[in-house]
């Protein structure tokens, strides 16, 4: 009999390829998605056009993670065998303006979770992304699963909470569940409103001769920039392991928002000088000036090491994004996103 995975957040960037993995080694995959007046599954188009029977066995959900009783209700329905907790108000920049709504879904909605695995008997292994905003004004470098958290931001805070909410259920109820702190991780799947999608969608329509300008802030942050394909192998592994911890997934190379513009700009032959404006409205109130990880505990312990490099991340998200236009003009497909 199949395993049973249930995926929050699973229209997102990291919830697609999840649940193509999951798919791929057999399991039925559960995911929840928030009702809409319009459609928000089109990262998991890929998957129902597969040729093999997986559209059988992907099952989606209406639910949010601001209603607990409907939380119990889908995981005593579906009874899992695995949970990830995958769901957030993601963006940093939009935390600051929108910081208890940041707070409700991202901390509080992971204490709904983890409450409904408690109330319902159920024994799910369990999957919190964390993020390495939790880091914030750094206190070591490179961080590890040791470094004490300063968050920046909302999100950062909020994070930080299901973090060790996720270790109090751990350590009083017994539960198998583990902490991914996961550094900035990027694909093609990237909603457009994240800074490397941001770059990487304008150097098309630059490229395209469709517009003449992107519009950033700080240009000197430096990330840990990874391939979201490759990071949620990592999420996997963490519940396949006999016991339940905290890893830290990262690539340990930090780069700068600057460098990623330049070799997003250099691929199709542009400067990109010619076309950065600085707008003030982009900055932070509190900036995180550098994040790197450590991964060798997820290294050793899991057997689990990043592939992709840096130039061959901007590369592959510019070709993607070269190619979505591409096919959008000549009316292949009818978005852009």
């Amino acid at each position: 009999m199949a395993r049973k995975a249930l995926i929050t957040g699973i229209t997102g960037q990291d919830g697609s390829y999840l649940a193509e993995l999951l798919l791929s080694k057999g399991y039925e995959v559960h995911g929840i998605i928030r009702r809409a007046s319009t459609f928000n599954t089109g990262r998991l188009e890929q998957i129902y056009a597969d040729p093999h029977d997986t559209k059988s066995r992907l099952f989606l959900h209406y639910g949010d993670l601001s209603d607990a009783s409907g939380l119990s209700r889908l995981l005593g329905k579906i009874q899992p065998d695995e949970l990830y907790n995958l769901a957030a108000q993601s963006h940093v920049r939009v935390s600051f303006d929108a910081p208890e709504y940041t707070t409700d879904v991202t901390a509080t909605g992971a204490t709904r979770l983890l409450e409904a695995i408690r109330e319902t008997g159920l024994k799910p292994r369990f999957y919190q992304a964390s993020s390495s905003e939790m880091y914030g004004r750094v206190r070591e470098i490179p961080q590890s699963e040791l470094t004490p958290f300063y968050p920046r931001s909302p999100y950062g805070c909020a994070k930080v909470y299901a973090f060790w909410i996720t270790v109090n259920y751990r350590e009083s109820y017994q539960l198998h569940a583990s902490n991914g702190i996961l550094f900035n991780h990027e694909s093609p799947r990237r909603g457009e409103t994240f800074v490397t999608r941001k770059i990487t969608r304008a150097v098309a329509h630059i490229a395209a001769g469709l517009q003449q300008k992107i519009y950033l802030g700080n240009l000197d942050a430096k990330r840990d920039w990874g391939y979201a394909k490759e990071y949620v192998e990592a999420m996997w592994l963490m519940p396949q392991q006999d016991e339940p911890d905290d890893y830290v997934i990262a690539t340990n190379e930090t780069h700068s928002v600057r460098e990623f513009l330049e070799h997003a700009f250099g691929h199709v032959g542009l400067n990109c000088e010619k076309h950065v404006e600085i707008d003030p409205r982009y900055y932070r109130p509190a900036e995180v000036d550098v994040l790197i990880g450590d991964y060798g505990k997820a290294k050793s312990k899991l057997g689990w090491q990043p592939k992709t490099r840096f130039n061959e991340l901007v590369q592959l998200m510019v070709e993607a994004d070269v190619k979505l236009l591409k096919d959008y003009r000549e009316g292949r497909i009818k978005v852009t996103g």
